[in-house]
């Protein structure tokens, strides 16, 4: 049998026999796009399996995570440590083959993916700093300078994230990112016909992409072709559009059902003979092998040691640039953030979004490879740093990302510049369009990386806008997110805690909440104490009777009421919680200090939904219901968060308990 034949057959044939095993996968997909996989990495992807995190390397995501089995099945032929045995255990407790691809959990896998449209996005922000670090630098296309590819199928295209990103991808101008899209015209419910009649081509041609189109999608040399002709693009990202069929070669080839449903042994053992791999189960000839290492794998290990060459060359000729650019690779800055909080006046007054601004201008001449921007609200959110240039297809070293209004995307490609390593990032929106980058910041925690989002407007002293723009339920949803940390900063004070702590971080996403409304810095505002998630900001006059717990805007409320509740003769403690995950974190008696008081005597003040604040106080004042439009002071009055209201709720709560 030929070589590149007896391969392809053993691709397909593997991931049949994982799926089968397991009773459990997507073998509809790992059918239709195995010639397109095959063919992009035995003649084109430039990959180390003995290196497999090598910054140079091409980057591969499949979009449609759901053909995990193929991918596997791939990275197992192509020689990283990703065994049979491994292949054996597809989708099983505390293997290196979960369901969908994890990034860092399996050799080979650059990012995560699965949930549709994603793995567009992140290859964006991957083909984004790619084209930015290569610019970045003296001479820099001899640090950086690869491809970027993508496999997506008919489902990703339905998102609306992938139009989000492919709109970004032709406005840059990524020449080097790589679109290969498996029409197998199915989707999980019927065929693609059942919910889409758009003309594919066309609508890629209108955002500025090459457009190649493979009839028989089982053709190698015709996607051989095809990726060759991508590669010669110089303004334009490329998609290359596979014609195939769905289940490849089995009973149920052509139709949905092939696409989620487990094939039995008889079925799979039916459909590898047609498919020309009539081997036993996990059986695979030598000659398969071959076909990777003679061509994959020697090509990736001699790309990369000559890069090791020219970077040894690259350090004696820019050392400085050299310097830079192997600090900065793991995305680690922590050394150049800031250690304490700014010196203030008495009674400094601002926004923590103003100040934000400030900050962030401060952190863009410390940190050389800070890349960000917001969604076309740089002048609300206050992203705007005037060092930089916007990033723009003739400008690649710009460092300002012009998102236009799409959080999703944004969100997304702001994984997929970290993913790549070598850059730091933050991204800008209002806090009510969290729900829009939802699912990518749950992303940002599943792949631990070190995003930071700087969202505004906290709460119902948005007033005017009204009820579409006041967050209730956001920061509960945040906050929800596991190995996510939204700070909540109450003054400057906290505020430069949070940088410090969002910008120190390496492997964990951070949400830092901002206000549009001025905060007085509290006179006992502690910069270590925010880092700690939560201190004694306000102590009791002598005896603590009562625990008031705020965050952001409402910790200058709390000392309000509790001054007002000392003229009455209450004496209470005010305590700061600007990072609830943090302060959870810390010892038992380091939180039983801060309280001082039991559950019961502790209230929580916060102008949001408050089912997640029990967990620290018995009494919460929050907000149950939407808000309404009309000066902030109208509103907030209104919502009962005014310092009588909030007074006179705190003394009924704490005769309650008495």
């Amino acid at each position: 049998m030929e070589k590149d034949t007896l391969a392809l057959a053993v691709l397909r044939g593997l991931a049949l026999d994982m799926i089968t095993k397991a009773n459990s996968g997507h073998p509809g997909m790992a059918l239709s796009a195995a010639p397109a996989l095959y063919t992009l990495f035995t003649r084109h992807l430039v990959s180390n399996p003995e290196n497999p995190t090598w910054i140079n390397r091409d980057r591969f995501v499949l979009s449609a995570g759901h053909a995990s089995a193929l991918l596997y099945a791939n990275l197992h032929l192509a020689g990283y440590n990703v065994t049979l045995d491994q292949l054996k255990e597809f989708r099983q407790l505390g293997s290196l083959t979960p369901g969908h691809p994890e990034v860092g959990h399996t050799p080979g896998v650059d990012a995560t993916s699965g949930p549709l449209g994603q793995g567009i996005a992140q290859a964006v922000g991957l083909a984004i700093a790619e084209a930015h670090l290569s610019h970045l630098y003296k001479d820099g296309h001899k640090l950086i300078n690869h491809y970027t590819y993508c496999m997506c199928g008919d489902g990703c295209l339905q998102e609306g994230i992938s139009q989000e990103a492919i709109s970004l991808a032709g406005l840059y101008g990524l020449n080097k990112l790589i679109l290969l899209y498996d029409k197998n015209n199915c989707t999980l419910d019927g065929p693609l016909s059942n919910s889409s009649i758009e003309d594919t081509k066309k609508r890629f041609e209108a955002a500025n992409w090459n457009v190649l189109e493979v009839s028989d999608g089982n053709k190698i040399d015709e996607i051989d072709k095809a990726i060759q002709m991508a590669k010669t693009s110089r303004n334009k990202p490329t998609i290359i559009i596979s014609t195939t069929l769905i289940g490849y070669g089995s009973e149920y080839q052509g139709k949905n059902v092939a696409h989620g449903k487990a094939f039995n042994a008889e079925q799979t053992s039916k459909t590898k003979e047609r498919l020309g791999y009539p081997f036993v189960s996990f059986d695979v000839p030598a000659d398969a092998y071959l076909a990777y290492s003679s061509s994959f794998a020697a090509r990736g290990k001699k790309a990369n040691d000559d890069y090791e060459k020219a970077l040894l060359q690259y350090k004696k000729s820019n050392k400085k640039d050299y310097d830079a650019f192997i600090n900065y690779s793991n995305n680690n800055i922590s050394n150049l953030v800031f250690k304490k909080a700014p010196i203030y006046d008495k009674g400094y007054k601002n926004s923590t979004r103003n100040e934000s601004e400030a900050f962030l201008n401060v952190l863009s001449e410390q940190v050389k490879v800070l890349m960000g921007g917001s969604a076309d609200v740089k002048e609300s959110v206050k992203t705007n740093v005037k060092s930089f240039i916007d990033f723009t297809k003739e400008h690649y070293e710009g460092q300002n990302l012009n998102f236009g209004i799409r959080e999703f995307a944004m969100a997304g490609i702001q994984n997929g510049i970290l993913l790549h390593g070598g850059l730091r990032t933050y991204i800008g929106a209002f806090l009510v369009f969290a729900d829009y980058m939802k699912a990518a910041m749950r992303m940002s925690a599943l792949e631990k990386l070190p995003a930071v989002y700087l969202l505004s407007h906290d709460s119902i002293a948005v007033g005017e806008d009204g009820p579409t723009h006041q967050p209730i339920d956001q920061l509960a949803m945040i906050r929800s997110i596991p190995d996510f940390t939204l700070f909540r900063p109450a003054d400057s004070i906290e505020l430069a805690a949070s940088y410090s702590y969002a910008f120190s971080s390496y492997n964990r996403p951070t949400a830092i909440i901002l206000s549009r409304q001025d905060l007085v810095n509290n006179a006992s505002s502690s910069f270590e104490g925010a880092l700690k998630g939560g201190y004694v900001v306000s102590k009791e006059k002598k005896t603590n009777m009562f625990t008031l717990i705020a965050t952001g805007s409402e910790v200058n409320l709390a000392i309000d009421v509790q001054k007002q509740l000392l003229l009455d003769g209450i004496d209470t403690r005010v305590v700061s919680l600007p990072a609830l995950d943090i302060f959870d974190s810390n010892e038992n008696k380091y939180k039983d200090n801060v309280f001082s008081n039991p559950y019961n005597k502790r209230v929580f003040i916060e102008m949001a939904k408050g089912d997640m604040l029990y967990k620290y106080a018995k009494h919460v004042i929050s907000i149950e219901s939407f808000g309404y439009s009309a000066p902030a002071s109208k509103v907030i009055e209104k919502m009962g968060f005014d310092t009588t209201s909030i007074k006179e709720k705190v003394i009924k709560i704490i005769k309650e308990e008495k």
